[in-house]
């Protein structure tokens, strides 16, 4: 959700209207100066009152997903300016749409620009994901703090925990590395 919608706020930020690239500038800018703590009790306790009522799961989802698309619409961003106007210049006199200069030219040009800052926020989100568990999502870190409520035991649940967290990370850096890798030759 959050690349998809980056996508698009990184579309909006660029965009000729300057309603669409204030109110999507507005939307990064709140968002990343908002705790995604803070905003995921906005949505799961105050969410009610206004008569927005959703499962902790759905929450968490939301949250982490409109949280990291303004992290991602801005690096989508830094992408596609990364990129010559002449590219696209040379597109449109070919006849292609805006749409086509976008999948066809933009997009993949910049990927290979972007894949590291692509990785990275996946590493932060994974990690942030753990804050989930206040808002009771039965996610690694809630199971572990059950675990240890449970046994008693501290240490080893959130060794595991951390041991779990570590791989998880690492897996996501290899396939960054891997797909780097690919788009460079």
């Amino acid at each position: 959700m959050a690349v998809v919608v980056g996508l698009f706020v990184a579309l909006g930020l660029m965009s000729a209207s300057k309603p669409v690239r204030m109110l999507c500038r507005v939307y990064v800018e709140v968002m990343r100066g908002t705790p995604i703590l803070i905003l995921l009790f906005l949505m799961y306790y105050g969410g009610p009152s206004i008569g927005l009522t959703f499962s902790a799961e759905t929450v968490g989802v939301i949250g982490m997903g409109l949280y990291g698309a303004a992290y991602f619409g801005e690096i989508f961003r830094s992408g596609f300016q990364s990129i010559p106007k002449g590219q696209s210049e040379a597109a449109q006199m070919l006849g292609m749409s805006q749409l086509q200069i976008i999948w066809r030219i933009r997009i993949p040009q910049m990927m290979r620009l972007i894949l590291p800052a692509l990785t990275n926020q996946f590493v932060i989100l994974v990690k942030e994901s753990a804050v989930l568990s206040i808002i009771t999502v039965s996610e690694l870190t809630k199971n572990t703090t059950q675990m240890v409520n449970e046994t008693f035991a501290t240490l080893e649940p959130y060794l595991a925990a951390a041991l779990l967290y570590w791989i998880l990370i690492e897996a996501i850096a290899y396939v960054g590395a891997k797909l780097e890798q690919k788009v460079r030759h």
